[in-house]
């Protein structure tokens, strides 16, 4: 099984900052605009709850955690 993986939309950020703050060692904030800046495309598996919490605590929906479709290419985001 491939780990899930990690998606931000930035054009949907209203930089809150809740993933920042709830997750600081997967997420952190652009210096410029306060967007969300993930670290990891996919996540470690020891930081998984974090990041679920960050997800739904995202005021503005920008965040998803998706199980990673059969035969996709593993990059990074």
């Amino acid at each position: 099984m491939s780990a899930p993986r990690l998606t931000a939309d930035r054009e949907r950020c209203i930089g809150a900052g809740m993933c920042a703050m709830t997750a600081p060692d997967v997420f952190d904030q652009d210096p410029d605009e306060g967007l969300v800046l993930p670290l990891y495309g996919e996540p470690p598996a020891d930081r998984l709850a974090a990041v679920r919490l960050a997800v739904g605590l995202c005021p503005s929906g920008a965040l998803a955690l998706r199980d990673a479709e059969p035969g996709a290419s593993r990059g990074t985001l």
